[in-house]
């Protein structure tokens, strides 16, 4: 798969872009990694907990930094069985890769939503897609691609400059 510090640094990249990107997440704030208990007497260890502002409830993100192949069914049968230990209302999963065909459907069973994000992104410089939507930022150019159409976001007042695109 990929060494530590690697996937250590997408753990914290990606906690930090949906974080960032957390209206559009549907969360009001975004937690760290933390041991989180479950009803059959076990903690897990969640990379990112998404909360929503009046809701007891939570979402559980994983990353997966997986760069030769889609998660497969049991990756995301595991996460679907942390929702139900936990309690949580669902959960997000990151990768850069996407799901496989089996996984896709346990994820959509299950009340997991993958999340699109390459192996080399960082806080500068991603593109992430979800729910059919893309959302970018290129050296500090921001911009949300739904339906096909680019729009770029304005940030401190200084203008995307000409020519600025999504990939």
């Amino acid at each position: 798969m990929t060494n530590s510090a690697e996937w250590r640094r997408y753990e914290v990249v990606a906690k930090q872009i949906i974080e960032h990107l957390r209206t559009e997440f549907g969360f009001s704030t975004v937690e760290g990694k933390q041991l989180v208990d479950g009803e059959s007497g076990t903690q897990w260890e969640i990379d990112a907990k998404g909360l929503t502002e009046g809701s007891s409830t939570f979402v559980i993100i994983e990353c997966r930094r997986y760069t030769t192949s889609r998660l497969k069914q049991e990756d995301i049968a595991a996460v679907a069985w942390r929702i139900v230990d936990t309690g949580a209302s669902g959960a997000l999963v990151v990768s850069p890769l996407g799901l496989q065909e089996g996984a896709a459907k346990v994820a959509a069973a299950a009340g997991v939503r993958a999340v699109r994000l390459p192996a080399d992104a960082s806080l500068e410089n991603f593109v992430v897609e979800f729910l059919g939507n893309l959302y970018a930022s290129l050296r500090g150019v921001q911009a949300v691609a739904q339906t096909g159409i680019l729009t770029p976001v304005v940030e401190n007042n200084v203008p995307p400059s000409k020519g600025a695109s999504a990939g």
